[in-house]
């Protein structure tokens, strides 16, 4: 059974290297996404283990991370040329 759930994950970070390293660790667990917000379907670890990676990543005083749980009966609607995020059947973590 797939369990897993689209979140939106957004980020503002304040210094370059910082951003780097939240880019990065986000970009690991995204499927798509535009400037600092991604879209990223995960597990419940998968959840855990970004919200680790970009916790050492970012300062918590100065910068500032979301992670959104999109709730998975809403209708998903696109605007311009978007494309609707769908589930890819696997995932290259690496």
């Amino acid at each position: 059974m797939n369990n897993r759930i689209l979140h939106l994950a957004a980020y503002d970070v304040r210094d370059a290297s910082r951003l780097r390293h939240a880019l990065h660790a986000v970009k690991g667990y995204a499927t798509g996404g535009q400037k600092s917000v991604f879209e990223c379907f995960l597990t419940p670890g998968e959840r855990n283990g970004l919200l680790a990676e970009v916790g050492e990543a970012v300062d918590a005083y100065e910068d500032a991370f979301l992670l959104v749980r999109l709730d998975p009966r809403s209708r998903v609607m696109t605007l311009g040329i978007g494309v609707e995020p769908v589930d890819p059947p696997f995932f290259y973590l690496g």
